[in-house]
């Protein structure tokens, strides 16, 4: 069975270049089956190469299209390079339909070098995943491979987003207490970033 690269989910296009992710979420809704949206399928056999992705986005329809999402059954900036290449392309390929990064922030440990100056300069808007609203609740919640400094890390990595991006959010999932979510969105302000509560049910 071939996976989607690219899919849809409700009024969203996502591209899903990696299932690589250094968290593993209690929430994650790639723990509830094998694919979202229209697609088929999302686990990958074999990382997909630039190559392969340039081809399923050539292959896609983007008719009406504003907006596209690096966001699949991975961290797209576990691909960095594939991600930034991508994300060039779309450009070159598609100038008027705007590029959005959902992430957990972790780029700049994943990759061991600050990277999002380099991220801002190919993307349109990037979505910070928070999650909760202290390192140890964070570590709890996503159970990520660098416990006690991954949540600051991650709140480094969006107000440097905030210096050049001007459509920077971060987000929590409607799983964590009313009170949790409303000391995440003053965090999240803290951050300079705008705030935005997703849906567990809708997966978005």
């Amino acid at each position: 069975m071939k996976t989607d690269i690219v899919y849809r989910l409700g009024e969203g296009v996502y591209l899903n270049i990696t299932n690589k992710c250094p968290c593993r979420c209690a929430f994650c809704i790639r723990s509830q089956g094998e694919a979202v949206g229209d697609a088929e399928r999302l686990w990958f056999d074999t990382e997909p190469t630039l190559d392969e992705i340039k081809s399923a986005i050539d292959a896609f329809d983007f008719s009406g299209v504003e907006e596209v999402v690096f966001c699949g059954y991975g961290e797209p900036t576990n691909a960095y390079d594939n991600l930034l290449s991508t994300a060039k392309y779309m450009r070159e390929t598609h100038p008027d339909i705007k590029i959005r990064l959902n992430t957990n922030g972790l780029s700049d440990l994943i990759n061991e070098k600050p990277t999002a100056r380099e991220l801002c300069s190919v993307l349109d808007s990037i979505s910070v995943s928070l999650n909760d609203t202290t390192s140890e609740k964070y570590d709890k919640i996503t159970r990520n491979i660098y416990p006690g400094i991954a949540f600051d890390a991650m709140l480094d990595f969006t107000k440097e987003c905030v210096k050049y991006c001007n459509d920077v959010r971060m987000t929590v999932v409607d799983v964590i207490p009313k009170e949790d979510i409303e000391a995440s969105r003053t965090i999240c302000e803290s951050c300079g970033a705008k705030f935005r509560v997703r849906s567990f049910a809708k997966g978005q």
